[in-house]
């Protein structure tokens, strides 16, 4: 069986600000070996449920937080950026299923630790087709699109409970329980990695009974609205070509698939200062 581990770190075991996780900050080379350890939990239990073959996509920021020379030798490591599929790199590789660790849900979630949709400072709301999502909706529909359920989740309360709206019956592993946007109940690492490991080891066993979740597909073409947190954001990703502008702060495009969508995307918002 082949997995993708997608990582990201505003949902790994003990995050709850952005100290933790931005590369400027002096706590974010702890966080490191956290991000790594928590991996190396889920690498753990999706071999003893029967993976072969492993490949992690480091997703958060720059894609290069975890650590190489601390991570299990069974897996291997996609890191560095700009890459074409970005925190999903490596899906279109004949991936039979894919864990999403350290999830965060989307911008403007109650009860959410780091809540935001792909950028903090940039994106306000992302809808795919009419319907708001944040970045497990994003990343799913883009693994779906290539026959690639999601079988995994992990991170506080609410991304697990917005994992299930996408993907009814996906395996979650909440290491926290999130009281504010920078304030949770952690779990000891010991218990998170403990969870971590578990609940990969049961959704990578139950994958091989065909008990899993659908592949998240959305309909094509796949209509990308985009609300921006300013005007002069949306003034600069409507020059994208295809874009419409649709009121003071929101952009749309249309594209012909998800993984089109999920580049037009990331375009718009590289083109936007803040």
């Amino acid at each position: 069986m082949k997995l993708l581990i997608a990582c990201d770190m505003e949902g790994i075991s003990g995050v709850v600000s952005w100290d933790q996780v931005d590369p400027s900050k002096p706590e974010y080379q702890r966080f490191r070996h956290i991000i790594t350890a928590d991996v190396n939990a889920a690498v753990a239990g999706a071999c003893a449920g029967g993976a072969t073959d492993i490949t992690i996509a480091d997703g958060h920021w720059n894609s290069s937080n975890v650590l190489l020379d601390e991570l299990d030798p069974r897996a291997r490591l996609n890191t560095g950026t700009p890459t074409r599929l970005s925190m999903v790199q490596g899906v279109d590789g004949g991936m039979d299923a894919a864990i999403f660790l350290g999830y965060h849900a989307r911008a403007g979630s109650l009860h959410a630790v780091l809540d935001h949709t792909w950028s903090s400072v940039r994106v306000a709301n992302l809808w795919l087709n009419g319907r708001i999502t944040g970045e497990f909706g994003l990343n799913a529909a883009v693994c779906g699109e290539l026959g690639v359920p999601v079988i995994m989740v992990s991170g506080d309360q609410t991304v697990c409970a917005e994992a299930r709206e996408w993907a009814p019956g996906v395996a979650a592993a909440q290491v926290k329980t999130a009281a504010g946007r920078y304030a949770a109940s952690c779990l000891p690492f010991e218990l998170s990695r403990k969870l971590i490991e578990d609940t990969a080891r049961e959704a990578v066993s139950a994958f091989h009974t065909g008990k899993h979740p659908a592949p998240v597909r959305l309909a094509t073409p796949v209509t990308v609205t985009i609300e921006f947190f300013h005007s002069h954001m949306a003034d600069q990703a409507s020059l994208l070509p295809g874009a419409a502008r649709l009121d003071g702060r929101r952009i749309e495009v249309m594209a012909p698939s998800m993984v089109d969508a999920y580049l037009a995307f990331r375009a718009a918002v590289n083109m936007v200062s803040t």
